[in-house]
């Protein structure tokens, strides 16, 4: 089958290769699909250099999320031949086949194609767990959301948007503005440069942010602690900008807001129920038509060295979405 392989781990990409590799054989509690789509995550990236907190043993398959089509299934694990489903496991998803553990996978809301399934998995259940399921969203809530142009910050302003919030989406690039406000469905846009609380002060009408919701890091989560109102809530998602930031502690003291760190995968790994009813919650928004993915491009596996360097030199609004076998 044709799988995108890291044989090395490397800055610049030289260590990965499309390659004609075996199709997995299914494990216990395992589904095997055929993958349809498959979206890129940040975390792909950073595994390809060694960067990230999860570190696969070399070679391995890349790809953290995939859809497609049940090949074979045991009959307790809820799925059967030829359903359509969509998740992931870390690995293995920028394949034709793919052998994913059962807890993993959920099936695709209906109404929705494979390429965004795809790109709706890890972003939506990140954003959820973050906004909703640690931070309580409530209508009408004011939420500050880093990163806006990439897949978990499109994610996070569309669901608080269909949670009933009003929402700011941050872009530290002013070409990516315009577009942001058409496909964002945001309240307002403002670039995440020097001292960005001035305009999140005059949009809020002096009120401040609810929630800051932050993948970037480094001076945009300096800035954000000035933007939290009283009572309020910074969740830390990702260290993008490269530098992780530090904080004194007299400042959420002061104001007295929280910082609340979020991994979603692992808050579904420590408690599974949660986790499904995460899923659950989502793929019932996206099957109502509230929530929808935002697609930058939907590339074949061959193409996949263009996807991953639009994503490192951050030309993406939205997710990539690869197809195996095209």
């Amino acid at each position: 089958m044709q799988a995108l392989r890291v044989e090395s781990l490397s800055q610049d990409l030289s260590g990965v290769a499309l390659v004609d590799a075996p199709q997995p054989r299914r494990g216990a509690g395992e589904v095997l699909i055929r993958v349809r789509a498959a979206s890129l995550n940040y975390p792909d990236l950073l595994m390809t250099r060694g960067t990230y907190q999860f570190k696969p043993l070399l070679p391995f398959i890349s790809g953290l999320e995939c859809a497609g089509e049940v090949i074979e299934a045991d009959a307790d694990t809820g799925f059967a031949a030829g359903d359509r489903v969509m998740g992931g496991n870390k690995t293995g998803g920028f394949a034709e086949y793919s052998s994913i553990p059962a807890r993993g996978l959920s099936h695709i809301p209906e109404g929705q194609d494979f390429a965004q399934a795809a790109a709706m998995g890890a972003a939506y259940s990140t954003a959820y767990t973050g906004l909703v399921e640690l931070c309580a969203l409530k209508q009408n809530q004011w939420v500050l959301v880093h990163g806006a142009s990439g897949g978990v910050g499109l994610a996070a302003a569309d669901l608080a948007k269909a949670m009933g919030a009003r929402v700011i989406v941050a872009t530290g690039s002013e070409a990516k503005r315009a577009k942001l406000a058409q496909c964002s469905k945001a309240d307002a846009v403002v670039l995440a440069q020097g001292r960005f609380r001035e305009a999140v002060t005059e949009i809020t009408g002096g009120a401040l942010c609810d929630l800051v919701f932050d993948p970037v890091g480094g001076d945009v989560f300096d800035e954000s602690t000035r933007c939290v109102a009283f009572g309020g809530k910074l969740v830390v998602v990702g260290f993008t900008s490269g530098r992780i930031a530090d904080v004194a502690t007299n400042i959420p003291l002061i104001k007295g807001f929280s910082i609340v760190g979020l991994r979603a995968g692992e808050y579904a790994r420590r408690f599974p129920d949660r986790g499904v009813a995460i899923n659950t919650a989502i793929a019932d928004l996206a099957a109502a038509g509230r929530i929808t993915p935002v697609i930058d491009r939907i590339l074949p596996l061959t193409r996949w060295r263009e996807g991953f360097r639009a994503m490192a030199d951050r030309a993406l609004i939205g997710k990539v979405v690869f197809e195996p076998g095209v």
